[in-house]
């Protein structure tokens, strides 16, 4: 049992395999994840786990659900912490690469297990308090019109993507010297949200 492991003795074991496994992704990365690791890591029978996973793949599932849960808690923490509208959506995109920067492994299981289903996670979508909802909540609160349902819907895909897209590229080497102009990473990620056009529209 690694050091991180904290035996399991009563209550939520569903909960507590899932932070079993999200402790294992991030100390071992994804190769480390199976149900027998996942149940020593909690401490509990290797049996225990298909109590309430079929296989490794629902597990993975609900590990990248409660990544979503994570994002969505990021997101308060950042839309909450900026008065101005326009700060609002680029602290959103700021709170996004860097989450993405923080839990690459879980960044990437959220959206390997999205990538071939329907929809994104149910929860995301029809959940209000869900990071896809605040994003949309801004760009009303901004002037989108809410009754434009398609119009709105592209916003905020087109705003997921550019903070998609910065997080993946944010790491290049070629923009060291722009973030040590900048004052950092930070400055960087909000100077380069804060010139993209969707961004600043009508903020």
């Amino acid at each position: 049992m690694s050091p991180a492991a904290r035996p399991y003795h009563h209550g939520d074991l569903r909960r507590a395999l899932v932070e079993a496994a999200c402790r294992l992704l991030e100390a071992e990365g994804p190769g480390a994840l199976s149900l027998r690791a996942v149940a020593r890591e909690a401490g509990v029978s290797p049996a225990a786990p298909y109590h309430h996973f079929k296989d490794k793949n629902e597990l993975l599932d609900a590990v990248a659900h409660e990544g979503w849960e994570k994002l969505d808690l990021a997101f308060q923490e950042a839309r909450e912490g900026a008065d101005d509208l326009r700060d609002k959506v680029v602290e959103l995109g700021v709170a996004y690469v860097r989450f993405a920067r923080q839990h690459p492994d879980l960044y990437r299981i959220m959206y390997d297990r999205s990538r071939d289903q329907a929809d994104m996670p149910e929860h995301v979508h029809e959940n209000e308090d869900s990071a896809y909802h605040r994003v949309k909540e801004v760009l009303v609160a901004a002037g989108a019109d809410p009754a434009d349902e398609v119009g709105l819907e592209l916003a905020t895909i087109a705003c997921w993507c550019a903070a998609h897209g910065l997080a993946e590229m944010s790491v290049f080497k070629k923009f060291e010297p722009l973030k040590a102009e900048l004052g950092g990473e930070d400055a960087f990620l909000r100077g380069v949200l804060g010139h993209i056009g969707v961004f600043a529209r009508g903020l």
